[in-house]
C-alpha cells in the first residue's frame, strides 16, 4: 500500500466515523468534565501538616534480658521502624551475671494527628501497644509527653493526651460521604521519615478485611511508621486513620487500608469519658450464606449470616434463636453479609432490647434480644464425641447412613433432634460430611430419626442440591450436596 492510498483510506475511515457519531442514536455521551492535569497538593498540605505529629515509643528492659533479640531482628527494627539497637557492649559485669538495671529502649516511630487544640492525638492501638513512655513530636520540633488515654484493639484506635494549648489541629470529615476514586493524601513518619506526604486515590469504600468495622482502601503509599497517621481529602478533612498494608514483602505493595473517621470518632468519643469502648453482643457464631444454602433453603440469594454455634446462656439463645438459623435483619436493617451482624450489634448500647428476624425453615420469625456487654473471646469448648450405634441401615441415596440418638446422647448433646453419621461416601463426602458429624436439619426440615430423614432423601428432586446442617464439635454449618453429574 503507497503512502497515497493510505492516506486516502485514513482520510476515508475518518470522515466514516464522523459520519456515525453524528447521528442522534449513536453519539458519544458528553464529557460532563475534562481532565486537564494532576491537582496540586502543597497549598493542602502546608494547612494540615502542622498538625500531624511524629510518635516515639519506649520500654523499660533488663539488659540481661536480651530485650532486642538476635541481630537481624535488630536490624530490621532499626531501619524499617525506627528502633534502636540494645548496647551489646556491658551486658555482662564481671563476674558473668546478667545485668539487671533497668534501660529506656526504643520499641518504634509510628505516626498521629492532633484533633484539638488542647491536645487530643488519634493514633494506632497497635502503635503504642506495651509502651512504657510515648513522645509526641511536632512539626516545630516541640516534643512532649503523652499519655495514653485508651486503646481499643479491635479497631485500632488509640487516643493521647498531651499537657500543652493552641495546638494546630485537624478537621474531621465524614467517612461515609467518600466516593471512589477521590484524590486523597496521607501524611506520616514511614521509615523514620517524618512528615513524608503520599497521595492516592480511594480504591474502596467498604472493604471487609476487619470483625468490626470496614475498612478503606486506596493506593496511597503506606510503608512501617505511617501507622496512625491521617488520610486526607482534598477539602483538608481526615477521613480515616492509615492503619494496615496488604503485602508480601513488608513494605508497601499498592494496596493500604484506614480506619474510617465515624468509627474512629465513635471509640474515641467513649475512651474520653470512660477510658474503654463496650460493644454489643448477641451471643452467636456466625458464617456466610452461600448462594447453593440460599436456593436451597428458599431464600432466593445469598444473604444474612447462618448461625453455626449459639452461645448457652447468652441473649440469643434466652432469645429463642437456634443454630441453623439464618438472621436476614437486626433492629429491622439488613444483614446482606455475614460481617454485617456484629458490626450492627456492636454498636448496639449494651443493655438495650434490639429484634432479631431470622429465617427457620421456610417461614420469617422476630424475636426480641436483649444486648449485653461483649466480653473478650473464650476458648472453644471440647470436642463432644457421641457413643455409635450399631449400624443397621445402608447408605441412603446421599451416601449417608446415620442412626438415631439416644435420649442421654440428646441429653449429653444439648440438642432436641438430629441423627448420627455413621459413615459417608459418594456426594454427602464430597460436599464434606464425616462419620461423627450430627445431622439436624435437611433443607428447611428438621432431622427427628433416621427413618424419617431417611424418607425425607427418598422424596428429594435428584436435580436440585440439598443443603444439610452438621454440626461437628460445638459449631454447626449448612453443607451442600450437589446433584450428580448427568
Amino acid at each position: 500500500m503507497t503512502s497515497k492510498t493510505a492516506s486516502t483510506l485514513l482520510s476515508a475511515l475518518l470522515i466514516a466515523g464522523a459520519g456515525f457519531t453524528s447521528h442522534p442514536a449513536l453519539a458519544a455521551a458528553p464529557v460532563t468534565a475534562a481532565v486537564t492535569g494532576l491537582p496540586d497538593f502543597a497549598d493542602l498540605v502546608d494547612k494540615v501538616g502542622p498538625a500531624v505529629v511524629n510518635i516515639r515509643t519506649t520500654e523499660r528492659v533488663r539488659q540481661g534480658q536480651g530485650a532486642g533479640g538476635d541481630e537481624e531482628m535488630q536490624e530490621f527494627l532499626r531501619r524499617f521502624f525506627g528502633g534502636q539497637m540494645v548496647p551489646r557492649g556491658g551486658g555482662n559485669n564481671r563476674r558473668g551475671m546478667p545485668q539487671q538495671e533497668e534501660e529506656q529502649v526504643q520499641r518504634g516511630v509510628g505516626s498521629g494527628f492532633i484533633i484539638s487544640d488542647d491536645g487530643y492525638v488519634l493514633t494506632n492501638a497497635h502503635v503504642v501497644e506495651g509502651a512504657d513512655e510515648v513522645t509526641v513530636t511536632l512539626t516545630d520540633r516541640r516534643e512532649f509527653k503523652a499519655k495514653v488515654l485508651g486503646a481499643d484493639r479491635r479497631s485500632d484506635v488509640a487516643v493521647l493526651k498531651v499537657d500543652a494549648r493552641n495546638l494546630p489541629s485537624l478537621r474531621m470529615g465524614d467517612s461515609n460521604k467518600i466516593r471512589v476514586g477521590e484524590w486523597v493524601i496521607a501524611i506520616g513518619s514511614p521509615f523514620n521519615l517524618e512528615n513524608t506526604v503520599t497521595a492516592g486515590i480511594i480504591s474502596a469504600k467498604q472493604r471487609d478485611t476487619g470483625e468490626y468495622l470496614p475498612l478503606i482502601q486506596s493506593d496511597v503509599a503506606v510503608n512501617p511508621g505511617n501507622s496512625g497517621g491521617p488520610l486526607i481529602n482534598m477539602r483538608g478533612e481526615v477521613i480515616g486513620i492509615n492503619s494496615q498494608i496488604a503485602t508480601l514483602s513488608g513494605a508497601y505493595n499498592g494496596i493500604s487500608f484506614a480506619v474510617p473517621i465515624d468509627e474512629v470518632l465513635r471509640v474515641t468519643d467513649q475512651i474520653k469519658k470512660s477510658g474503654k469502648v463496650t460493644r454489643g453482643r448477641l451471643g452467636v457464631q456466625i458464617s456466610e450464606v452461600t448462594r447453593d444454602v440460599a436456593e436451597s433453603l428458599g431464600l432466593g440469594r445469598a444473604r444474612g449470616a447462618e448461625v453455626a454455634m449459639v452461645e448457652p446462656g447468652g441473649p440469643a439463645e434466652k432469645a429463642g434463636v437456634k443454630v441453623g438459623d439464618i438472621i436476614l435483619k437486626f433492629n429491622g436493617k439488613d444483614i446482606e453479609k455475614s460481617s454485617d451482624l456484629p458490626r450492627q450489634v456492636g454498636g448496639t448500647a449494651v443493655g438495650s432490647r434490639a429484634t432479631v428476624t431470622v429465617w427457620r425453615r421456610g417461614s420469617q420469625l422476630e424475636l426480641p434480644v436483649s444486648i449485653v456487654e461483649l466480653q473478650e473471646e473464650k476458648a472453644p469448648g471440647a470436642r463432644s464425641t457421641p457413643k455409635k450405634p450399631t449400624p443397621e441401615q445402608a447408605p441412603n441415596a446421599l451416601g449417608l447412613h446415620v442412626s438415631d440418638l439416644s435420649a442421654a446422647q440428646k441429653r449429653e448433646l444439648k440438642i432436641d433432634a438430629g441423627v448420627l453419621v455413621e459413615s459417608a461416601e459418594g456426594r454427602a463426602a464430597s460436599a464434606g460430611i464425616q462419620q461423627g458429624d450430627l445431622i439436624l436439619q435437611i433443607n428447611n426440615a428438621e432431622v427427628t430419626s433416621a427413618a424419617q430423614f431417611n424418607g425425607l432423601v427418598g422424596k428429594l428432586d435428584p436435580k436440585k442440591p440439598v443443603a444439610i446442617l452438621v454440626r461437628r464439635d460445638n459449631a454447626s454449618q449448612y453443607l451442600v450436596i450437589k446433584p450428580r453429574a448427568q
